[in-house]
């Protein structure tokens, strides 16, 4: 799943869903005028396509790929099938959606109220519970397409961080140093939406899911 790949578009046909491993993808929400904002992040604790088996065959969001890394991909028929059999995997499919609703709706509360750096930390602190490693290979540019802000925004919000010794930001990449004193400065929502994943989605699942 290479970085920037289009999974789906918004309004396109699902064939499948993917179960992203290493990779991280974006959900984002496109307007008429082509402009975009992220609505929601999936990794290795989630599926890439949950309208699929909540109704619809489509959806109003574009996934993207935003970290290079890899997954697993199935056919829609065939995860369609085993939702409709009622048992844990339909189960274990609406916790998650459960989670990614929460997700969702904190993240549009954060947009709306809370500062670029408030954003921008509850931003890594997501992407890092969703990958094995601690740098991020991230432009301003492309943090600031999914927060929704000007990439002058970022890079002073980028700036700040980096002086009080939490991250550290070199060409296209972003370096955590200090995660503690990331959710120190994070507003409320990041530690809303992982409290709220790891209820519904026990750790112990997850692992072992990502491994399968």
């Amino acid at each position: 799943m290479v970085l920037g790949k289009v999974l789906y578009e918004s309004g396109g046909t699902m064939t499948h869903v993917y179960f992203p491993t290493t990779a991280i993808v974006s959900l984002l929400y496109v307007m008429e005028n082509g402009a975009s904002a992220e609505i929601g992040v999936v990794g290795n604790e989630g599926i890439v396509g949950v309208s699929l088996f909540m109704g619809g065959g489509s959806t109003p969001s574009r996934a993207v790929v935003r970290s290079a890394g890899k997954g697993f991909r199935l056919k829609s028929g065939i995860l369609k099938e085993e939702f409709e059999k009622s048992g844990p995997v339909m189960r274990m499919l609406l916790r998650y959606t459960q989670a990614l609703i929460t997700q969702m709706t904190q993240m549009a509360a954060c947009n709306r109220h809370h500062s670029i750096d408030q954003q921008l930390c509850r931003w890594l602190l997501l992407s890092l519970d969703r990958l094995e490693v601690r740098e991020l290979v991230m432009t301003q540019e492309l943090i600031a397409n999914m927060i929704g802000v000007r990439r002058e925004g970022v890079t002073e919000a980028a700036l700040k961080l980096q002086r009080a010794g939490l991250i550290s930001y070199a060409r296209g990449r972003i370096s955590v140093l200090d995660r503690a004193g990331l959710e120190q400065r994070a507003c409320e929502c990041y530690a809303v939406v992982k409290k709220e994943y790891d209820r519904l989605l026990p750790k112990k699942w997850r692992s072992s899911t990502s491994t399968h």
